[in-house]
């Protein structure tokens, strides 16, 4: 600690004879810094996805406050995530990375060669998916961990699926003023002043993702706050209530949840029928790494008498991963946790 500190007053300190300031500290989260140089360029990312979408970037001291608030939250999901043995293998991010080549109807090489013309490392972003996918495992699990949903719960929801009349569909857009856990009276009311500012600017005209880009805290700000198509099952109720009163084009009063304050613009909105549940697959692995001491024909025979001793009852697939996978999973039993079709490497599909 003593080094930080010192660092940081050797960077607020008045500059003299000749020398430069490089850099400066903006945020210490724990023991963890943001340097001004990191801010900057995640605003210039900003504004250049604001450029993409056509959506007017709000003025610079506010687009760099709400950067600011989102470096800091994502370096402290980040902590948390590796504090919590959370990791994403090279597997899944690569698959990753190239289905969002394939979004973009590009080849990777191809949209290796458009990032890097536009001024943005490969590296840099290929690491940028990595940490957005540690974030989103992260809150996948802390949701896991708090809600628990029983099996008869699972059989009684299908069973309405099946039954249930046409139900409306929402395409929508949203601001979130975030309010901390526990905040004080007062910091309430300034999220409440804040929300109500970002209600006026929209009811006054301006852009809805423009007013989304400077006040949203929520992960899809710079996206102008876009939810996109919804049912009115799959909404927060305190959502579905509001947007069943709205016509298209309109903005709701601020909600109050427990994240904080939201705004909801209703951009559509379509008759729809049943929706066949979304299929995910939750799986564990086994991972025997080959080297100059365990050939290729070894590891098979290895996995071989694993997977017997599983087929058989004989073993705990969990118990044997922990002891025997050479895989970053296997002090969580090889849990991969739950995944999408097309999520993994062909071999596992």
């Amino acid at each position: 600690m003593r080094k930080l500190l010192i660092l940081a007053a050797l960077l607020a300190a008045p500059l003299a004879h000749g020398v430069t300031l490089v850099d400066r500290i903006v945020a210490v989260v724990n023991k963890e810094v943001i340097t001004y140089s990191e801010l900057s360029e995640a605003v210039g990312m900003a504004e250049r996805q604001l450029r993409r979408q056509g959506t007017p970037a709000p003025e610079r001291p506010v687009l760099e406050r709400q950067m600011l608030e989102r470096l800091i939250l994502d370096k402290a999901q980040l902590q948390m995530a590796r504090e919590t043995g959370i990791r994403i293998e090279e597997l899944q991010l690569d698959r990753a990375v190239e289905r969002i080549a394939q979004s973009n109807n590009m080849t990777l090489a191809d949209f290796r060669r458009t990032l890097e013309s536009d001024g943005v490392s490969f590296d840099g972003w290929r690491n940028d998916v990595r940490q957005q996918m540690l974030m989103a495992r992260l809150r996948e699990r802390e949701v896991e961990n708090r809600v628990q949903v029983s099996e008869t719960e699972i059989d009684v929801f299908l069973e309405q699926l099946k039954t249930r009349p046409e139900a409306a569909e929402y395409n929508l857009a949203h601001i979130l003023v975030r309010v901390p856990e526990g905040a004080s009276p007062e910091r309430i009311r300034q999220a409440r002043e804040r929300a109500e500012q970002a209600l006026a600017e929209a009811k006054g005209g301006a852009a809805f993702a423009r007013v989304a880009a400077s006040f949203s805290d929520a992960p899809d700000a710079l996206q102008g706050g876009a939810i996109g198509w919804r049912s009115h099952d799959r909404l927060p109720e305190l959502f579905a209530e509001a947007l069943s009163k709205m016509k298209p084009g309109e903005v709701s009063e601020p909600l109050r949840s427990p994240a904080g304050f939201h705004i909801l613009q209703l951009v559509d909105r379509r008759g729809a029928g049943a929706e066949a549940p979304v299929l995910q697959t939750r799986m564990r692995h086994i991972l025997i790494r080959t080297s100059e001491a365990i050939s290729e024909s070894e590891a098979r025979r290895k996995l071989r008498d694993l997977r017997d001793r599983i087929v058989s009852g004989g073993a705990d697939f969990a118990e044997l991963a922990r002891v025997h996978s050479d895989d970053g999973t296997a002090a969580r039993g090889g849990e991969l946790d739950w995944v999408y079709p097309g999520d993994t490497v062909p071999e596992f599909e």
